[in-house]
């Protein structure tokens, strides 16, 4: 996979935890423990995308 497809891929992935995260949070059984496990993979996940975009530049 190149590098701008790693980027998209994990973009992707950073939109769709940010779904989850909301969906869970309107959820009518909330789910503090699960909204914190979707937001640290998040964190993750632009964590990783800084390292890419800070690395092309």
């Amino acid at each position: 996979m190149t590098t701008e497809g790693h980027v998209a891929a994990l973009e992707r992935r950073h939109q769709e935890l940010d779904r989850q995260i909301q969906a869970e949070m309107q959820s009518t059984r909330y789910d503090e423990l699960a909204i914190s496990a979707l937001k640290r993979k998040k964190l993750e996940v632009k964590d990783e995308l800084y390292k890419y975009t800070v690395g092309s530049q």
